[in-house]
Order: structure tokens, then sequence, then C-alpha cells
């Protein structure tokens, strides 16, 4: 098993459906299993997924366990050398696992990775290019200075 998704998902049944189809599409090459944890939706997300996607494991809680234990549950039962945790309003491109399996099997020192985002338009998010949290950062984002020098190596240590 090359890679073990999983995927928490409440009440974004729409989001869910589209990530889903993507990862499909972007596991043909591969050998993969999909996990949804479901925290007690109440919006079809649950029918949505046994009907569309019978192949996925899917576990449904009947409360609200959060983001940490809802992951952790799939994780006990994950078999894939490698793990994604994806977040359900994700759109994958169909060459992202393979590529980032490959990245993985190149550089044996790195042991997480993270891939560009993007928005629907193809611009990067600039969320995710984040410096390392340290006291110095953060007092330079809550007073300001990261905005008004967006281009300062102080405040951008990114690997983008």
């Amino acid at each position: 098993m090359d890679l073990s998704i999983i995927i928490v998902n409440y009440n974004v049944r729409a989001f869910l459906e589209n990530a889903l189809v993507s990862i499909q599409k972007a596991l043909s090459n591969l050998e993969g299993e999909i996990f949804v944890v479901d925290n007690a939706s109440d919006d079809g997300s649950v029918e949505m997924v046994q009907t569309k996607f019978p192949n996925v494991h899917f576990i449904a809680s009947k409360e609200n366990l959060g983001f940490a234990k809802a992951n952790n549950i799939a994780l006990n039962k994950a078999k894939g050398k490698y793990f994604l945790l994806i977040n359900p309003d994700t759109i994958v491109q169909e060459d992202t696992f393979e590529t980032m399996l490959q990245f993985f099997e190149s550089n044996n020192d790195v042991g997480l990775a993270g891939c560009k985002v993007l928005s629907p338009d193809g611009t990067l998010q600039l969320a995710c290019r984040r410096s390392f949290p340290t006291p110095f950062i953060a007092f330079s984002k809550l007073i300001g200075l990261s905005d008004m020098f967006p281009k300062s190596k102080l405040f951008a240590k990114n690997i983008i």
C-alpha cells in the first residue's frame, strides 16, 4: 500500500464529494486507500459517501470528535507507507500524489512535506507560505511589520 489518505468531514458534503473525485483520479496509478471520518454531519455526507464512494473506508462518529481525534482513529487503521491528512475542501491535481511520493523516495531525510496550495484561479494561496513560528515572527505579525515588509527574509523563511 503506497498511500493512505485521511479526510475529516463535518457538514461539507459538496466539498467532500469534489475532493473524493479528485483524489480517486490522482490515485489511479498508485495503490492507495481513502478514509473519511465523519464528525456527526447532518448534511447528507454519510449517505453520499456510502452511495457514491463504496471503496472509501468510512467511519461515522455519533459526535463531533474534533480534527485530531478523528484523524487518529483513521491513522490507527491505515496501512499505507505514507499518510496524507487532507481537508475536504481540497482538490488535488492528477499528478500530485505521484510527485509527492517520488519526492519522498528521493529524499530519505525528509519526514514531512506539504504541497503548494493554489486558489481556483491558479494563484498561490499566501496562507500556505507561513514562516516558522517564533516569538519574533508572532510579534512582527501582530504589530504589522510583516505586512509592511512582505519580501523581508526575516518574515518569510519558507520552503516555497
